[in-house]
């Protein structure tokens, strides 16, 4: 079950790497912001849709969740708007690697501290380590 969700989630980079060699070149036709809000529409759209089919009937209600829960939907548009912007000045593979390292590294915080209630996960020489090569491929394509 964790092979299939590791192939699953380098599935969905593999998406990311495509949503944003398609909003560059939107952006640049119809404007960064504009870009941005028909990718969140569309799926917006498409969530909507879901819900409608899948969702299940007796979860809590959505209102009743702490407000900092809804920090991604502040979060998700602007990483759209600085894919948008930044893809057609340094292409898609410096953008996915610098958000990748930006993750890494966050990601590695969050677990170490076990912030937004997730498990403690210590940072550890091979979770630096990790960080370290892609800061290294970070600066390796930036050279390229």
């Amino acid at each position: 079950m964790q092979l299939l969700l590791v192939l699953l989630v380098v599935a969905g980079g593999m998406g990311l790497s495509v949503e944003a060699g398609l909003l560059g070149p939107l952006g640049n036709e119809v404007g960064d912001l504009w870009a941005t809000f028909s990718i969140f529409g569309v799926g917006a759209a498409l969530t909507f849709l879901l819900m409608l089919f899948f969702s299940p009937r007796n979860s809590p209600s959505f209102f009743s969740q702490p407000a900092w829960t809804l920090l991604g939907g502040i979060l998700g548009p602007v990483y759209v708007v600085i894919l948008t912007v930044a893809v057609p000045t340094i292409g898609i593979a410096m953008t996915m690697i610098g958000v990748l390292a930006g993750q890494v590294f966050k990601s590695l915080v969050i677990d170490h501290y076990g912030l937004f209630g997730t498990a403690h996960r210590k940072i550890d020489g091979k979770r630096i380590i990790a960080l370290i090569f892609i800061i290294a491929a970070l600066l390796l394509v930036a050279k390229g």
